[in-house]
This record gives structure tokens, sequence and C-alpha cells, in this order.
């Protein structure tokens, strides 16, 4: 393996694998790489192996989504995904499943995207305590604001799983102020105003933007949605502490073929992203 973090032990309950990436990615003079999977498509045991690659191909930041059938934020590539999870019968618990097969193989830390609703269902003290013993570092959970996470936030702070926000462009100064404050693991800037998959905004349009969020931020800024490419990477990776890449990487696991063959796939794709992000 390449890189140090894709074997090491797993890490104790209180470390911040979050915080100790992106300081690792800073010192390197470079932004993370964080690549999205959904857990479940097209079945469990292939998303297992999709979360590994791109852990193996130098992913910083491994999202897993959880499949929702009204996923408001997605694009028809994850939508999809979603609706591809959905049908085979995933649940959160199988999401869960996913994380600690991947926690179990490497230390990346790992964020799960998903819904209000299902975790709901689940129960928020049993998802918190499932997300603790699986090994997932962070939530992020498109359609919870910040003010109304008081009642969530809390108890997954007390398992150890931070909680991310979204931004967009039209994120005025007081809901960029209200969700800095609350963010524990890092916020995650939407760089178009659309849904995931969307063609992205240029640098240039969106850099202001990106340094007011940071100036004001106490944890990493990423940005997302629309990012599909190694240059398109390159061109967001100065803005910000970290680049998402998602439709890009599901759309190749929909490609077909044998597990191996898209696990391959994925791995060579998310090592041209990141090679992208180094200086």
């Amino acid at each position: 393996m390449a890189r140090s973090q894709r074997t090491a032990p797993r890490a104790a309950p209180d470390t911040d694998r979050i915080g100790a990436t992106f300081a690792r990615c800073r010192a390197a003079g470079e932004a993370a790489l964080v690549t999205y999977v959904m857990a479940g498509d097209p079945d469990v045991a292939t998303s297992k192996a999709m979360a590994v690659a791109c852990a193996e191909g130098g992913a910083d930041l491994i999202e897993l989504g959880i499949p929702f059938s009204d996923p408001i934020a997605d694009g028809p590539t994850i939508q999809h995904a979603a609706e591809r999870a959905l049908a085979a019968g995933t649940s959160t618990r199988d999401v869960l499943a996913v994380a600690a097969h991947l926690r179990a193989r490497s230390n990346v830390p790992i964020a799960l995207m998903g819904y209000l609703n299902p975790i709901l269902s689940h129960g928020v003290e049993a998802f918190a305590r499932d997300c603790e013993t699986a090994g997932v570092d962070a939530l992020i959970v498109p359609d919870l604001l910040p003010e109304e996470a008081e009642e969530i936030a809390p108890v997954l702070a007390a398992r150890g799983v931070r909680t991310v926000f979204l931004l967009a462009p039209t994120s005025g100064p007081e809901r960029i102020a209200r969700a800095a404050a609350a963010a524990s693991g890092f916020l995650y800037f939407v760089s178009v105003t659309g849904v995931t998959g969307a063609a992205r905004s240029a640098p240039a349009e969106i850099g202001p933007l990106v340094a007011a969020v940071r100036a004001k931020s106490p944890v990493p800024v990423v940005i997302g949605f629309g990012v599909s490419t190694p240059e398109q990477a390159r061109a967001l990776a100065p803005l910000a502490d970290g680049v998402v890449v998602g439709s890009a990487i599901v759309k190749r696991i929909a490609e077909g073929g044998p597990r191996a063959a898209r696990a391959a796939r994925v791995k060579r794709f998310v090592g041209s992203l990141k090679r992208a992000l180094r200086k």
C-alpha cells in the first residue's frame, strides 16, 4: 500500500482522524481528496469493495451514502444509485456494515452522508452508538440545519461522531456563522446552487465566497457538487482544504463488470484525482 494510513490500526474513539488528515494534507501543501460511494450500490458486498478501492487509490476521507427514497440534494446519478441500493434491500445497518468493513482495512476518516428520516427511524441514540462501533467519524445530513441539530449533535458527539453542515453560494453571513459555530468535523461548501452532478461554478466565481466561509470557520472547508475530472479538482483545490468527488465515482461503479474490474476502475480514477491535487 502506498500510504501508512491505509494499514494503520483502528484509532481510539477519541482520536480526531478528520483533523489529523486535514493537518497532514495541509503540511504537504495539498488539498484533501474526499470521495463518495453509495452504500449498497449495486449491492452491499460491491459497495464494500468500492469503498476500499477509494482508500487504496489515495482518498483522504470517504463519504458513504445512506440510500433514501427522496434524496432532494442529489442529482440523477446518485438518485439512481440510491434506487439500486434500496432495490437490493440495503438498510441503515448495511450502511454501517460497509463502514465497519472499511474501518477494519483502513484508518481513513469515514463520513456517512444521508437524510434525517433514516437516522430518526434507526433511533438517534442507537445510530450514534452504532456509528461509534463501526468507526464512523462524521455525519453529513443535507436536510438538517445547524439550528435544528441541537438534539442530535450532542448525542453524536458523545460517541465521537462529528457533525458536518452544508453551505451554498447563496448562504448569507448569518447562515455561514451558524454553520461554522455548529460544525465539528468540517464544512461542506456546495459549489453550485443545484443538485449533485451539476456543472460546477468557475473558481473565479466562488473563490471569494469560499474565502469568506474559511475566514469564519474553525474547521476545514471542502468544495463539492459537480467536480468530475482531475482538471476540475486541481482548479478548485487552491480555494479550499479539500475537494469532493462523488457522481463521477458512482458513474464508474455503474458501468458494470466483475466486482474486481469495478474496484480497479475506481482505484485508478481516485489515484488520478489525488495526483492532480498534489503540487
